[in-house]
């Protein structure tokens, strides 16, 4: 990689984030955090006695020893003004196995994240290596406490998806996470979250696992004083053929001081939005409005009727079915999922979606696709007569595609590229639906390949995005896998989720409060996410405000609602990209209150979203502010009251904010600025 051409890009970075008003680290980063990454990285990676925070087996060798004797080189080089890149490198003289572990440090966060590479530099197969684990580190704490592990849980299409959890590990105690459900997506399950904040006596360290697969992770506690953590890909047992590679997942760790939980999740925020947030000709993603569409010619008065209305969408969006779907064996409405032919069905797009796509650009406005090239469901399509080879059996809905195949990859590449181009595609929706690709990964394997199949296939779905990110540098890429189930850390430095979960629609018991309890649990660990809105009450609409919002279908009946829900919406979702704050404890029960706050320090404003549910008897109650300037005024206005008040900071944090709902249920939406 060209280090000047990186370090242009991230000149970029920095003044997109000052420019987006993002509080420079500096101002809130602890002395005591940065000391402690520090010490970490010393002990782990740096020094002479480093204990590696990696492992694995090679020929039945436990690596710490194999590497102690062998060949070992350290090079560090700056990326740019704020992260320094380690590559430590060991090499086995026997086998030709080089092991490479290239890690960045931030000079602005205490963050620390590393993955680690194993290739075949010999002229044979090498001896079997098995359990790889991209971190194996063990935590000591002192006697004053416990450790304790927080976090959400994955997405699986229910209320109960993002719930937040705090786990106590005590001594003996052992807790494992792994992707359930839809076997191979990232994120999906009760226990398929890949992050993590583990909390120690006087402050923690947040984890991420970056592996857009089956990764593993487990917690167990000894009987003492130690907390042995490891995580990586599922199943490893494998060799490697002459020039072969294999990576690790990502391990990103950020460490925090004190005992503030909800500190602790807003340091990450930052991080997360400053350092790994995707961009597009250098901007992260800002908050957008969307509407669905055609995509034809005959779309564009449709389209005209929400812009008489007065709602003018950021994003016209094309989802599933625009290609030919007739000859598979999917019938009417599931007639979506004969996928395996990406180009524009020529029966209903004659003209494909350049023309529509023109008049949408010409509007101010972007073009979202669909597409699913993971799943091939018709095996009557282009893929499935001019490429059986690239298919991989193995799952409900069809072939797998197979990313790890260099041929297939290339074609997908170029394929997909062009369309971007010819199309004027502005937004990339990848969509992964069915039990998902790990039946097909491990069927492909050899007994002495397990897990290689999924590791080059992860490794070519990354290079996939990421080159379609450099030939088109003004690309957004939406992620899905039926809802909200692929979002570790690669797969969010690349995209946004757009729909969080496939729990929004209107026939969905307990949608509405469902999805309230998404936006408190997520908002933990991501400031950006999407979802559809189908429901037309004020309660319910105001359930579904975020940083991406649609409201479908439009009709005369529900025209009003949609100019109001639009309207609101976009003086919301800015907000929802600084801090975050709970305000009241998680639950789904209808006789409870659920409230949350997002303020942008820099800018000195926010929103209070409160939510009064059906049976709830109480019908107001005070909330107590977090992150104030406690000598500023703040102007504070909510929605459904005429005027506005001046409140001081002080007042609003330790006396608090009073909301009363007179409906039951009810939703209130308050704004407040800090007047100069």
């Amino acid at each position: 990689m060209d280090v000047r051409l990186v370090t242009w890009a991230s000149a970029v970075v920095l003044g997109v984030i000052l420019m987006n008003g993002i509080v420079q680290a500096a101002k809130f980063v602890k002395p005591e955090e940065m000391l402690q990454r520090d010490r970490w990285v010393i002990e782990h990676l740096l020094g002479d006695k480093a204990k590696w925070p990696f492992s694995f087996m090679y020929d039945e060798q436990v690596s710490d020893g194999l590497l102690a004797g062998w060949t070992k080189k350290t090079t560090s080089e700056k990326l740019d003004a704020l992260r320094t890149q380690h590559n430590i490198t060991w090499t086995d003289l026997a086998t030709g196995l080089e092991v490479r572990c290239v890690a960045v440090e931030y000079s602005d966060y205490p963050a620390i994240e590393w993955t680690v590479y194993l290739k075949n530099t010999g002229e044979d197969n090498t001896p079997i290596l098995r359990d790889i684990q991209g971190l194996d580190v063990v935590f000591r704490r002192s006697a004053a406490g416990e450790f304790v592990l927080n976090g959400i849980k994955g997405d699986w299409t229910v209320a109960e998806s993002f719930q937040p959890y705090q786990i106590i590990l005590g001594p003996n105690a052992v807790k494992k996470f792994t992707p359930s459900n839809h076997l191979g997506k990232s994120s999906s399950g009760p226990d398929g979250w890949p992050y993590f904040n583990l909390q120690i006596p006087g402050g923690g360290v947040l984890m991420a696992v970056g592996w857009p697969g089956q990764w593993a992770a487990s917690f167990t506690r000894d009987a003492a004083t130690g907390l042995h953590v490891k995580a990586g890909q599922q199943l490893t047992h494998l060799l490697l053929k002459p020039g072969e590679e294999i990576r690790s997942p990502l391990i990103a760790m950020l460490f925090w001081h004190g005992k503030d939980i909800v500190s602790a999740q807003n340091l990450w925020r930052r991080w997360y939005t400053a350092h790994n947030m995707p961009r597009a000709n250098g901007r992260t993603p800002q908050p957008i409005t969307q509407i669905q569409v055609t995509g034809s010619e005959a779309t564009i008065p449709e389209v005209e009727r929400y812009l008489q209305v007065g709602i003018k969408p950021d994003v016209c969006w094309r989802d599933a079915g625009w290609y030919p779907s007739d000859t598979g064996p999917y019938q009417g409405a599931n007639a979506w999922l004969n996928t395996g032919t990406w180009d524009p069905d020529p029966a209903r797009y004659p003209n494909g979606f350049k023309l529509f796509s023109k008049w949408v650009h010409a509007q101010g406005m972007k073009f979202l696709l669909w597409f699913e090239p993971e799943r091939v469901g018709d095996p009557n399509s282009w893929l499935g007569r001019n490429h059986p080879e690239w298919l991989m059996p193995g799952m409900n809905q069809g072939a797998i595609f197979n990313e790890g195949d260099p041929a297939a990859l290339r074609w997908l590449i170029n394929h997909v590229d062009g369309m971007i181009k010819s199309e004027g595609i502005d937004w990339y929706r990848e969509d992964m639906n069915g039990d998902g690709p790990l039946p097909a990964w491990r069927e492909h394997d050899a007994a002495n390949r397990q897990g290689m199949t999924e590791n080059l296939y992860v490794q070519g779905h990354l290079a996939f995005w990421d080159e379609l990110r450099r030939r088109n540098p003004h690309l957004r890429i939406d992620s899905c896998a039926s809802g909200g189930r692929r979002n570790d850390l690669e797969t969010m430095r690349r995209a946004v989720p757009l729909t969080r979960s496939d729990f929004h629609f209107a026939h969905m018991e307990g949608v509405v409060e469902g999805n309230q309890g998404h936006t408190y649990g997520l908002s933990f660990w991501l400031p950006f996410y999407g979802i559809g809105c189908y429901f037309f009450d004020e309660y319910s609409y105001r359930s579904f405000y975020m940083p991406s919002f649609g409201m479908h279908p439009l009709t005369t009946e529900n025209t009003e609602a949609h100019k109001k829900a639009y309207r609101e919406c976009r003086r919301v979702a800015p907000y929802m990209l600084g801090d975050y704050y709970p305000l009241t404890d998680y639950g789904l029960q209808l006789d409870q209150w659920m409230a949350w706050q997002f303020y942008r320090p820099q800018e000195g404003d926010g929103v209070v979203q409160a939510f009064r549910r059906a049976n709830c008897q109480a019908a107001w109650k005070t909330f107590r502010l977090s992150g104030l300037d406690p000598s500023a005024q703040y102007e504070v206005t909510n929605f459904d009251v005429a005027g506005s008040t001046k409140v001081s900071g002080k007042e609003l944090m330790n006396s608090g904010l009073t909301v009363e709902i007179k409906d039951n249920p009810g939703a209130a939406v308050i704004v407040y600025n800090r007047l100069e």
